[in-house]
């Protein structure tokens, strides 16, 4: 439970280091860094979605 909150808290303020922890190296991450250069809003979306889910 405590490390979820961490992981959301990381998701909000640096989001693509949130998909990395919790995924690793793959996909999700390299969509994350995407969603990054286009908006930072989106991949915040995203790498919450990825740590809740």
């Amino acid at each position: 439970m405590n490390n979820k909150i961490v992981l959301i808290i990381i998701a909000i303020l640096l989001a693509p280091l949130a998909v990395f922890l919790k995924k690793g190296v793959g996909k999700d991450l390299i969509i994350n860094i995407v969603l990054c250069f286009l908006l930072y809003l989106p991949a915040i979306v995203h790498a919450v979605w990825i740590v809740t889910k």
